[in-house]
């Protein structure tokens, strides 16, 4: 945490910083913009009153881009006051009147723009108890960023471009839309109007209730009044869209709205809907409270999607899919987001955090749940295979000293931003499948439902969750009428399943989950077996060579293991520092953390590794797809920390030329292409060719038996597009020609020729190589409507080789006429990661840095996105040097205090290490290996 001082200057514009470092001198209370005393000195509003339904009309003028309004907000006044302190961010308030029981009276209004806040001053008391209701009126202009009520555009076929107006409120922007208390803790009803003109149509969170003809041609939209909510779940939209409709089983109508010209790719999105929605309202046992769920795809979208209630908004991208030109990793990533926010209509907006530090029981439980409603409702994408990829992305940057507990404080709009990281998604959505895993899936889903009951319209912390997943049993609260629930618990009372995991204390899940909650990082278990004595010790898994900083840290981890004389799963609960075991008899092998259900590493000290090395070479099926990338990632990972010899794990990688299994193939190429990604970008092309052929040779049989056509599975998809790509792009020669010769004959068909979609991207970066490859693609781009055609076209352009173009790709992306701008970290990163733009992106993002914080908002994902995706594969201190120098020189308010420059410098220090030590036992073990496939560059 930073002090308070620090948090104003961070975030507040520079005109204000001034202002602020005097007061924290003298201790001089806030001054408002008129010179007074602002009544308030706290980011946080006062709890002396609450809001209990906002009444609001607002009028957008999609001509000019600006909007006006009028908000009446009725209040509870909890404490007597003279004053309310309300969130407004960038608008103009006028006529702001008190509504009181003795009549209608002005309220004089300061204003604090560093906190965002108004202070409306009564003469007389606000007595408590007693109703009340401002009103104001507001007019602002509409947002140019991604946030708040903003600007969106989009181009028909014909090249006529069209504005609507849409929102993103989440987490700290609906102040710059309405007047409002913008803390999640203050929930209220909300009911909407929105003037319009006849050719556009208004949405919001509720179904329209009439619509009133106004003088001069205006139309007014009466929604209804919302369910009770926090501000940042509010959302309407004034646009041109067209919609499709379906009804679930359980009486919801469910709409899709698009631009006019794609709402023939709707399709998908609405059945997928449908059955999730209606998936969810069984499995949480609770109904969704709204009549309606609208799910809009806006042009102009900075995240992937959002939850608002009842009107879910979405990038193209994450809801558009064409049967024809859509891949199967498209449909797998469509239904996800779909799941990911239909599960927040339950967790976060019927149940939400108390405040922000808590944003993992919103996020973590909706990336959770897309992969358990997913694996029930769509059981053909095998959404299972994918799971432990997220662990693996936490774990990165969950390794650093700069990682942050999964529940940490936060105070201003920019620490708020910045919890919206893998963190608070990933290892969220990991801790939680452990505990189900610990508890079993009957127990948790019990003790969730529990949860949503308990707290629905509420505000909870972590502790509330930790209580209602303890004793799910406990008969004044169980649900008789659910049989599956009866039936677990009177089998628990036969055979507690927690006494597979420890005896003699009672279950206490806030004990345990504390330990994985209130601290940051992750535990690396040691395991050492001698004979049947089995040798536990745990410690913080951390990249740094600062021994120090893993002192004081200890888990409760659920361990589980199985061994090479059973295939049962045995159980233990670690609480200490160092414990021991004994086998029934002496194994060859031992595997600690089964499927990898848990979120910790495991090193197997003294002869392990060499037991597993044999085992996977000899029998590696003995051990599960999830099991080996486990191992794979481990192993690896370990090499950074100095516990495991890197010549070892690429011995262990020799198994691979034997794997098929699409998670341990995937994590064999994750832990070996960053090896030559460092190496591309120092002077070393011998040995960097000498990996790439060593990659290439050990899935050449893999790669030979990948047809060029859309059969499989949805994993065996998504491994052939990997593997062609990878084949490709190697200069694989039978890759490379078949992709040359698709790519030629696909051109001359002026891209009309229907090619198999999984071979797309290996197809379109080998003829992304040439200018005239490359400006064809760009064509294609141009006038396709198709948003995964367009996706995966921009990609291959971001990896060509011709550097003018690259640097031409993002100024257009800033530009935001022909790309779009909310792809432009997309774009930025891809171009960083290319051999030929890396150096390109880095000058990019430090030479338009002020631009980049003021559209996509400093301490956001996209920002950080960039900062590490433009640096992370940097291993000199030279560069390290000009990183440091350049984030160095920002102040405070331009974004020197953010999590991902810290996380930048510890990743380029970890790369220099791992560089230092590893590079000569890496030329040594690939020269002993004689690899058999020439070396060709890239």
């Amino acid at each position: 945490m930073f002090p308070l001082l620090l948090v104003l200057l961070v975030l507040y514009p520079s005109s204000y910083g001034a202002q602020i470092r005097s007061q924290a001198q003298t201790k001089e209370p806030p001054l408002a913009t008129n010179g007074q005393v602002f009544p308030w000195d706290r980011m946080r509003l006062p709890t002396t009153i609450a809001p209990l339904h906002y009444d609001m009309t607002i009028h957008p003028n999609l001509t000019n881009l600006d909007f006006t309004g009028v908000v009446r907000i009725e209040l509870d006044v909890l404490e007597d006051t003279n004053t309310i302190i309300i969130h407004a961010k960038q608008m103009h308030v006028s006529n702001v009147l008190l509504l009181a029981p003795e009549g209608v009276r002005p309220l004089k209004v300061l204003e604090y723009p560093s906190f965002h806040q108004l202070a409306l001053l009564s003469d007389s008391v606000l007595i408590k108890g007693r109703k009340y209701e401002v009103q104001l009126e507001f007019a602002a202009n509409l947002s140019d960023s991604f946030h708040g009520f903003y600007k969106s555009s989009y181009r028909t076929s014909t090249g006529e471009v069209r504005v609507l107006a849409s929102t993103q409120f989440e987490a700290t922007f609906a102040r710059g839309a309405f007047p409002c208390f913008d803390e999640p803790a203050f929930k209220a009803k909300f009911t909407i109007r929105i003037i319009r003109e006849p050719r556009h149509i208004a949405i919001s969170n509720m179904p329209k209730v009439k619509t009133v003809e106004l003088p001069g041609g205006l139309l007014e939209d009466h929604f209804d009044t919302t369910v009770k909510m926090s501000t940042y779940l509010v959302a309407y939209i004034v646009s041109d869209f067209l919609s499709v409709s379906k009804t679930t089983q359980h009486g919801v109508k469910i709409s899709i709205y698009a631009v006019p010209e794609k709402i023939d790719q709707t399709a998908f999105a609405l059945d997928a809907a449908v059955k999730l929605l209606d998936f969810y309202d069984d499995y949480f046992d609770i109904p969704y409270p709204l009549p309606k769920q609208d799910l809009a795809a806006i042009p102009d979208f900075q995240s992937g999607a959002m939850e608002n209630w009842g009107l879910t908004t979405y990038r193209e991208t994450g809801l558009l899919f064409d049967p024809e030109k859509s891949s199967a990793s498209d449909k797998l990533g469509i239904t996800k987001v779909i799941a990911h926010e239909l599960a927040h209509q339950w967790f976060g907006n019927l149940v939400t955090m108390e405040w922000w530090n808590d944003l993992w029981l919103n996020e973590g439980f909706a990336k959770f749940m897309e992969f358990i409603s997913v694996d029930v409702t769509f059981p053909e994408l095998h959404v299972d295979d994918f799971f432990l990829g997220k662990c693996f992305e936490a774990m990165e940057v969950d390794s650093l000293s700069s990682s942050h507990p999964v529940s940490t404080p936060v105070e201003n709009p920019t620490q708020i931003q910045e919890m919206f990281d893998d963190v608070s998604y990933d290892k969220g959505a990991c801790i939680l499948n452990m505990l189900r895993d610990f508890l079993t899936p009957d127990a948790f889903e019990i003790g969730i439902i529990r949860y949503l009951k308990r707290y629905s319209y509420q505000n909870t912390v972590n502790s509330h969750l930790w209580e209602s997943l303890t004793d799910v049993c406990s008969s004044d609260e169980l649900d008789q009428g659910r049989m599956k629930h009866t039936e677990f618990c009177s089998k628990r009372k036969q055979q507690s399943r927690a006494s597979k995991w420890y005896s003699g204390d009672e279950l206490d899940v806030k004990t345990i989950m504390d330990t994985w909650t209130l601290q940051e990082g992750f535990p690396l278990v040691t395991v050492e077996v001698r004979g049947r004595e089995v040798r536990l010790s745990q410690e913080r898994y951390l990249r740094t060579d600062d021994p120090s900083l893993t002192e004081g840290f200890l888990w409760q981890i659920p361990l589980t293991y199985m061994t090479s004389s059973s295939n049962t799963i045995h159980r233990f609960l670690l609480k200490t520092k160092t414990d021991v075991l004994y086998l029934p008899e002496e194994v060859d092998w031992v595997k600690f953390n089964v499927n990898m259900s848990g979120y910790y590493m495991v090193h197997y000290a003294g002869e392990g590794w060499n037991s597993i090395i044999k085992l996977l070479q000899h029998n590696h099926t003995a051990l599960s797809g999830n099991d080996r990338a486990s191992l794979i990632n481990n192993v690896f990972q370990l090499v950074s920390v100095g516990k495991v010899r890197l010549d070892t794990a690429l011995e262990l990688s020799l198994y691979l030329s034997k794997e098929s299994q699409i998670m341990a193939v995937t994590q064999g190429f994750q832990e070996l292409v960053p090896l030559y990604k460092l190496m591309e970008k120092r002077d070393m092309p011998v040995l960097e060719n000498q990996m790439k052929s060593y990659i290439v040779d050990l899935f050449r049989e893999l790669i030979d038996q990948q047809e060029w056509t859309d059969s499989g599975s949805v994993s065996e998809r998504m491994m052939r597009s990997y593997l062609l790509l990878f084949g490709s792009v190697r200069n694989y020669l039978p890759c490379l020609s078949k992709a040359t010769q698709l790519f030629n004959q696909w051109k001359e068909s002026d891209g009309t020729m229907s090619l198999p979609v999984d071979v797309t991207m290996a197809v379109f970066m080998i003829g992304a190589r040439t200018p005239e490859g490359w400006d064809f693609l760009f064509e294609k781009y141009r006038s396709s409507l198709q948003m995964s055609l367009k996706s995966r076209l921009k990609s291959a352009m971001a990896f060509s080789p011709l550097q003018d173009k690259l640097q031409w790709m993002m100024e257009q992306s800033l530009h935001g006429e022909v790309m779009k701008t909310q792809d432009l970290p997309d774009v930025v990163v891809s171009i960083s990661k290319n051999p030929h733009g890396y150096k390109l992106g880095w000058d990019f993002l430090r030479a338009h840095w002020h631009t980049l914080i003021k559209k996509f908002d400093l301490g956001s994902h996209s920002i950080s996105y960039m900062v590490t995706g433009t640096t992370s594969q940097y291993s000199t201190r030279e560069m390290l040097h000009e990183i440091q120098s350049f984030f160095g020189s920002l102040t405070e308010e331009t974004g020197l205090k953010m999590r991902c420059i810290q996380q930048t410098y510890e990743t380029i220090e970890d790369n220099i290490r791992w560089m230092d030590t590893n590079l000569p036992l890496l030329q040594a073990w690939l020269n002993k290996r004689n690899t058999k496939m020439p070396h060709e560059d890239l």
